[in-house]
């Protein structure tokens, strides 16, 4: 047996996990350099060595929940090729306006074939509300109007959706509560869909990237968004959002959370799903905001990810027949993997899913939260 592989069982011992073991969560190694390259490139490696087929296991998220749970990482070296990359990550703004568009073309340009068969019929790509909802669509529809109960929506309010990805929120916000919404997306595949879905209603659905929205707006959502912002752009996202809330007016923020401040985020999903993504603290929020606004209601409800995920998967899993005339094996592999780890790491509660209600410091009534 070689050091690698020996280093390896260890530390999956330590998750109660076997090499080649019958358990769901073991896993099956069909390529012994798989070893090699998880002890050099950590998080990068494993996902590769994934889509390549080295390894598999039957149950991806519960392997991945434990190997988090475990903190496994932590007792893995960074490399010096490893260290480099964070280094770059730290010096570098990734989330400039230039580089968001490219970003965000990257994940939401790649078809519309893909999420219209994975998600919910609205197509809300974002964690859904279960507290008493059966199935996906009304989850997320569960979730929508939360939304807009939290931000007190009445009729006639204008409402600025920034990240409003394909039309969903801004459709139901504009048709249920009667307000007037602008919708921003820096992805013309989303811009396209939200458009169509809009038209006849009170929305304007534009393709331009936060920092180049005027005006000033009674509500501001955004809903999956601060997840592409990046660390060295909270201020800026935040002082943005300050000059373009109408006084007194209330904004809410849905978006994954970490358990520490982060700067880098994993290299696999920083790769191959989310160039750029970083996914923010709550300390990191709270800092960006400090001075400027109140936050007056924080909700977390980070395991509902956890049932989304498992959701989109098996759509996307029972729509792959019909998608693989389009996306190869290989994708199949890499979207497979990608769904599975994140659902993983809620499950792990290694990562949360926060919703913040703020408003701009000043004098106003007492805020009621709602759940």
């Amino acid at each position: 047996m070689s050091d690698a592989k020996k280093t390896v069982e260890h530390l999956l011992s330590l998750a109660d996990v076997k090499i080649n073991g019958s358990r769901r969560f073991d896993i099956q190694v069909h390529d012994e350099r798989v070893y090699n390259r998880i002890l050099a490139q950590r998080e990068l490696g494993l996902g590769e060595a994934y889509m390549d087929g080295w390894w598999d296991a039957k149950r991806v998220d519960e392997l991945i929940s434990r190997l988090l749970a475990a903190s496994l990482l932590d007792k893995v070296h960074i490399t010096p090729k490893l260290a480099r990359s964070f280094a770059k990550s730290l010096l570098l703004n990734r989330q400039t306006a230039a580089r968001a568009k490219r970003n965000a073309s990257h994940h939401y340009d790649i078809g519309n074939d893909l999420y219209e068969r994975m998600l919910d019929s609205n197509m809300i790509y974002s964690c859904a509300y279960w507290q008493d909802a059966a199935d996906l669509d009304a989850a997320q529809t569960a979730k929508l109007d939360l939304v807009c109960r939290k931000l007190h929506l009445k009729k006639g309010m204008t409402l600025l959706d920034i990240g409003c990805g394909w039309g969903g929120f801004s459709e139901y916000a504009a048709k249920k509560y009667g307000v007037i919404v602008t919708g921003i997306s820096p992805a013309i595949e989303q811009v396209k869909i939200a458009r169509k879905r809009t038209k006849g209603l009170p929305v304007k659905i534009l393709q331009k990237d936060y920092r180049h929205v005027t005006g000033k707006f009674d509500r501001i959502v955004s809903i999956g968004m601060l997840e592409h912002v990046g660390s060295k752009n909270y201020k800026t996202f935040f002082d943005k959002c300050g000059r373009l809330l109408a006084d007194n007016g209330l904004m809410l923020h849905h978006a994954i959370g970490g358990n520490r401040s982060v700067n880098v985020t994993d290299p696999w999903i920083d790769k191959y799903i989310f160039p750029g993504g970083i996914i923010p603290s709550l300390t990191q929020i709270s800092r960006a905001v400090e001075n400027k606004f109140i936050i007056e209601d924080v909700q977390n409800f980070g395991p509902f990810y956890d049932r989304t995920l498992m959701a989109w998967h098996a759509n996307f899993v029972k729509s792959y027949p019909e998608l693989s005339k389009k996306y190869d094996e290989r994708f199949y592999r890499m979207w497979t993997y990608y769904l599975l780890c994140c659902a993983g790491a809620f499950r792990a509660r290694h990562l949360q899913l926060f919703q913040v209600v703020m408003r701009q410091i000043g004098p106003s009534d007492v805020y009621t939260a709602v759940r």
